[in-house]
C-alpha cells in the first residue's frame, strides 16, 4: 500500500511539473511574436507576420474531425464580417490537396486553408494536443487566447471585446 501511495505522489508531482513546463512555454510564446509560413491550398504562401495590425484566428482542423467541420461555417462568417480579423485554417492531416478541395465543396470555407506537414508542423505552434485547437493572435503577433476543442465566432468576439476593454482601461 505504501508503495502505491509513493507511486501516486510521484505521479502527482510529475503532473505538476508538466503543467509548470507547459505554462513556461506559453509564457515564452507570449514574449516573442508568433510567426510561421505555410503554403495555402490555393497555391499561395501565407506568413502570419503579414497580418500584423489585425486579429488573427489560427485554427488547427482536420476533415475527419466532426467539431472541426461544425466550426467552418461560423468561422467563415466571423472572417467575412470583420475587417480587423482574419481566420487561417491549418489543415492538420496527411492528405492530398485534391481531397481537401473535394471536402471543401461540401464544407466551404471563406478563409485561407493552409497545408500543414503533420510530421513538421510550424515550430511556433507545434502539433495540436487535440482537434480542433484555435489560437487568437493579437495585432503584434502574440497568442492571447487558446481554445482546445470547439470554438464559436461569438466566443472569439467576446474575448476580443474583453481584451479591447482591458487595453482601453475600461
Amino acid at each position: 500500500m505504501k508503495a502505491l501511495q509513493k507511486s501516486a505522489g510521484v505521479l502527482g508531482w510529475t503532473f505538476i511539473l508538466l503543467i509548470a513546463m507547459a505554462m513556461s512555454v506559453t509564457s515564452a510564446q507570449a514574449e516573442s511574436p508568433l510567426d510561421f509560413e505555410l503554403e495555402g491550398l490555393d497555391g499561395g504562401t501565407y506568413q502570419l507576420s503579414a497580418y500584423r495590425g489585425q486579429w488573427v484566428v489560427v485554427n488547427y482542423w482536420a476533415t475527419w474531425c466532426a467539431p472541426c467541420r461544425k466550426e467552418i461555417p461560423d468561422l467563415s462568417r466571423l472572417h467575412d464580417r470583420r475587417s480587423d480579423l482574419v481566420v487561417l485554417g491549418l489543415a492538420f492531416e496527411d492528405t492530398e490537396p485534391a481531397d481537401l478541395l473535394a471536402f471543401l465543396e461540401e464544407y466551404p470555407a471563406t478563409y485561407p486553408i493552409l497545408l500543414v506537414d503533420t510530421f513538421n508542423p510550424p515550430e511556433d505552434l507545434g502539433a495540436p494536443r487535440a482537434l480542433p485547437t484555435t489560437w487568437l493572435v493579437d495585432f503584434e503577433g502574440h497568442i492571447v487566447e487558446t481554445w482546445i476543442g470547439p470554438v464559436t465566432g461569438e466566443m472569439i468576439e467576446d474575448r476580443i471585446a474583453e481584451l479591447d476593454a482591458e487595453s482601453s482601461g475600461a
